[in-house]
C-alpha cells in the first residue's frame, strides 16, 4: 500500500481529494493537514510514501512547507495545484525547485467532464512518483544556480555537421532538469531549442516565465509560424504537436496524440530528423514511458547526435532508459554534463 498524507486548506476539497484516493485499492490516506505547518510535523511523525501538497494555505504555504520538508523529513511531495493565477503558478515552480517532484491539476468534481481525467491523472502520479528515490534538500535562502560539471577530456567531439537546433524531450522530473541544462548555457548559445515537456494543463505558461527567469534565456511558448531565433528557447504549447517546416519556421498543429501524448516527443524528433537531419542534436531526459525513444533513433540514423539521460541522474528512466535500450543514443550523459556537451556541439562561438 502506498502510505499518502493529503495537505490541504479547503476541508471540501480535503475530503474530495481523500475520497479519491482511498477509492484506489492500491493507496492507503494516513493522515490529512489543513496548512503548511501541521504538514511539517505531519510528514515527520507520519512518513508517508507521498505527500499531495496545495500551495495557498494559511500559516505556511505550500512551498515553504515543501522546502521545510525536504530539510527535514524528505518526502516524495506531488503538488496538487487548484489555480492558474499568476501568483500560484509561480509558487508551484519554487515548491519544484525546492524539491516537489511533480505538479498535477486539481481533480475537477464529480460530474465535470474532466473529473475521470485529472483524477486518473493524480492516482497515476501518485503511484509513479511512490516509487521515485527521495533526496534531502539542504537549507539554503534560495538554490544558486547550477554548475556545469566539467566533460571527460575524450567525451564529446565536434559534430561533423554544422548544428542548426537542438531539440528536448522531457517528462517526470523535466522542469527541474531543463532548468539545470538551461541555466548553465552560453546566452549566446548559436542555435534555438525546442522543447517538448510533457506537463498538466494550465502549467505551460507558467513553466516558460519560470524557465525564462531562472535562466536568462528567453523562454517562449512556441507558436505557428515563429522564426527559429538562436539562443531562444521555445516549448511546445498545451494540446499541439510542435514541428519545423522545410523553411525554417516552427510548425504547431492540433494533430493526434501520439504515445498519448499532444504535445509528443517522438512527433518532434521525427519532424526535426526529417528537416534537419545531421544538422540536429536530440536530448530525451527523465521521464515515464517510451515517448521519443524510437524517434530518437531515428534521428541518429539521419546522422544527428542523440544525448539520453544517465539512470543516476533522472527521476525517472523510462523514455532515455528506453532510447539507451534502442540504441538511439549516440551520448549517455548524466544531468549535469549535458549542459556543457550542448555547449561544445552547438555554439558557434566557440
Amino acid at each position: 500500500m502506498i502510505r499518502v498524507l493529503v495537505v490541504e486548506d479547503s476541508p471540501v476539497v480535503r475530503e474530495f481529494l481523500v475520497y479519491l484516493l482511498r477509492a484506489d485499492p492500491e493507496i492507503d490516506v494516513v493522515g490529512t493537514a489543513a496548512n503548511g505547518e501541521r504538514a511539517v510535523e505531519a510528514a515527520q511523525h507520519l512518513q508517508p510514501d507521498v505527500i499531495t501538497m496545495d500551495i495557498h494555505m494559511p500559516e505556511m504555504n505550500g512551498f515553504d512547507a515543501t522546502r521545510r520538508i525536504m530539510e527535514t523529513a524528505p518526502t516524495r511531495i506531488v503538488i496538487v495545484s487548484g489555480s492558474s493565477t499568476t501568483e500560484e503558478i509561480a509558487t508551484t515552480f519554487l515548491a519544484l525547485e525546492s524539491g516537489a517532484l511533480a505538479v498535477v491539476k486539481r481533480p475537477a468534481g464529480i460530474g465535470h467532464p474532466d473529473h475521470e481525467a485529472t483524477s486518473r491523472d493524480l492516482l497515476q502520479t501518485v503511484k509513479l512518483m511512490s516509487e521515485v528515490s527521495v533526496v534531502r534538500r539542504w537549507p539554503s535562502s534560495r538554490r544558486a544556480p547550477p554548475a556545469a560539471e566539467r566533460l571527460p577530456e575524450a567525451g564529446i567531439k565536434p559534430a561533423a555537421a554544422e548544428v542548426k537546433l537542438v531539440a528536448v524531450g522531457a517528462s517526470t522530473g523535466g522542469p527541474l532538469a531543463l532548468q539545470s541544462i538551461l541555466a548553465v548555457l552560453p546566452k549566446n548559445l548559436g542555435v534555438p531549442i525546442l522543447v517538448v515537456q510533457h506537463i498538466s494543463p494550465g502549467f505551460t505558461e507558467g513553466l516558460a516565465e519560470w524557465l525564462t527567469g531562472s535562466s536568462g534565456l528567453p523562454v517562449h511558448v512556441a507558436a505557428d509560424g515563429d522564426h527559429l531565433a538562436p539562443g531562444h528557447v521555445f516549448i511546445a504549447p498545451e494540446g499541439f504537436q510542435l514541428g519545423i517546416r522545410r523553411g525554417g519556421t516552427i510548425s504547431v498543429a492540433r494533430d493526434e496524440p501520439e504515445n498519448g501524448h499532444c504535445p509528443s516527443i517522438s512527433y518532434l524528433f521525427r519532424s526535426v530528423a526529417e528537416v534537419f537531419g545531421a544538422g540536429a542534436i536530440g536530448v530525451l531526459l527523465t521521464g515515464m514511458g517510451r515517448d521519443g525513444a524510437a524517434e530518437l533513433k531515428l534521428m541518429r540514423e539521419k546522422g544527428a547526435i542523440t544525448i539520453a539521460q544517465d539512470r543516476e541522474s533522472s527521476v525517472v528512466h523510462g523514455m532515455p532508459g528506453e532510447a539507451i535500450r534502442m540504441g538511439a543514443a549516440t551520448h549517455v550523459l548524466p544531468l549535469g554534463q549535458i549542459a556543457a556537451a550542448l555547449s561544445k556541439l552547438a555554439d558557434k562561438q566557440q
